[in-house]
């Protein structure tokens, strides 16, 4: 299992939570590929803690899909799922329009600058070729009605979903091509916000996470399962 060199020690309190934080980090970003078996003694000797924190923070990375195990016998990086994408998008996308409808009577000339500068950064992200920068800029676009919506619980909840996403959406950022249609799509949502029409807001954030769905479950593989 290959880890990050010269990985800090960390401190015995809150061990859980740092674990935890750090796994799913690495999950996320693809450092721990899909497939990859985790062992509780070697992260723990790397880092720097006792199995327990550990076997607790691979319980809650299971609970929350990001781990499969096999009782007894081993605990995996959980793989890539179209399923998964089937499953949250449709959750993304209704707590977005109810993010869009509380936040568009308090919609600001600099949200609307912030959309915009987002849109941009998107397509210098794909005219470079940079998925991660792509799906960066694509993150910060929609951050911005959950965040003038006033909800609390609504952005704790979209980004739960979102961070169970990251991984498939980075892989379909990495195989965007420039001129995606995610980027036209984004213009509508812009030119609704501007109207302040909200049925073609709705219609138009609607399209866009429908249609980002298609496309993702295009570009990659079909799901193998989690192995034996």
């Amino acid at each position: 299992m290959p880890l990050p060199p010269h990985t800090p020690a960390l401190p015995r309190t809150l061990a859980r939570d740092a674990v935890y934080r750090r796994l799913q980090d690495w999950i996320v970003n693809g450092t721990l590929a899909p497939g990859e078996q985790l062992r509780d003694l070697e992260l723990a000797e790397a880092f720097g803690v006792s199995r327990t924190p550990v076997r607790e923070a691979l319980q809650r990375l299971e609970d929350e899909g990001f781990v499969v195990t096999a009782k007894n016998r081993w605990t995996r990086v959980a793989p890539l799922e179209t399923e998964t994408a089937d499953q949250l998008y449709p959750l993304v996308e209704a707590l977005e329009v109810l993010a869009l409808e509380l936040a568009l009577p308090r919609l600001t000339p600099g949200d609307l600058e912030a959309l915009k500068a987002a849109q941009q950064r998107l397509e210098a992200a794909l005219l470079a070729g940079s998925g991660a920068a792509a799906l960066e800029a694509d993150d910060a676009f929609h951050a911005v009605l959950p965040d003038r919506a006033a909800n609390p619980e609504l952005v704790r909840t979209l980004t739960r979903f979102k961070t169970r996403l990251r991984r498939l959406e980075l892989a379909y950022f990495q195989a965007a091509a420039p001129g995606d249609h995610s980027l036209a799509e984004h213009r509508q949502i812009l030119a609704a916000l501007h109207a302040r029409d909200l049925e073609m807001a709705r219609n138009a954030l609607r399209g866009n996470w429908r249609s980002s769905l298609a496309r993702l479950k295009s570009r990659l593989p079909s799901p193998t399962g989690s192995g034996n």
